[in-house]
């Protein structure tokens, strides 16, 4: 068959430019009309991404060769929703924070579905739909944010290199060398290269 093969991440993570309305943050908010975004545009923000199975994290040889390779050497679990997070409210409300880390942010989701919303290279806002299979790595530095959609459950797998940190820096922390170093390799790089196409 001649038929291009379709990437199998697309099953499991889907991307789009979000609409500016308030309405409640769990609904999908796409722009009209929509505009998907690609994995690969995802990449060259620094996102990364994988289909993996999510009914063997246990014994899977994708996943273990992604944590060898990645040096994720540490592993726990967060289920999102309001029979199981404590101050439920408020952390979603700080989940949704603008806020960026100096380190990655690793999350594989063995269940339910969620939402990491992040920002692009002119500061427009990409949500990340990402449901059961989907892994997902946000760089150190980048402006981002997370919501729950309309089913209100999550349970993600949290991977780090070394012991965990998990300490938010809401917007605006651009003096941040991981924040400095995200432009530079991201933003300026991709700016350059557009230039550059812009003259070929």
């Amino acid at each position: 068959m001649g038929s291009i093969s379709k990437d199998e991440r697309e099953e499991v993570i889907q991307a789009w430019y979000m609409d500016d309305s308030d309405e409640d943050q769990r609904l999908p908010h796409h722009r009209n009309p929509k505009e998907f975004v690609s994995l690969e545009k995802l990449a060259e923000l620094g996102v990364l991404s994988w289909r993996l199975d999510a009914d063997n994290y246990e014994t899977d040889e994708k996943l273990k060769e992604i944590r060898e390779s990645r040096g994720y050497s540490y592993t726990d679990f967060c289920e999102v929703c309001p029979e199981k997070l404590p101050n439920y409210e408020e952390k979603i409300k700080n989940f949704f924070e603008e806020h960026l880390h100096t380190d990655e942010e690793i999350r594989y989701c063995v269940a339910g579905s969620g939402y990491f919303d992040v920002r692009d290279h002119n500061d427009g806002w990409i949500r990340v739909w990402v449901k059961k299979g989907g892994m997902i790595v946000l760089p150190a530095g980048i402006y981002h944010r997370f919501t729950l959609d309309s089913n209100n459950y999550i349970k993600a797998m949290r991977l780090f290199v070394g012991d965990p940190v998990w300490t938010p820096f809401n917007r605006p922390h651009d003096h941040l060398p991981a924040r400095k170093e995200y432009l530079e390799s991201f933003v300026q790089k991709a700016t350059a290269n557009n230039s550059v196409d812009a003259t070929a």
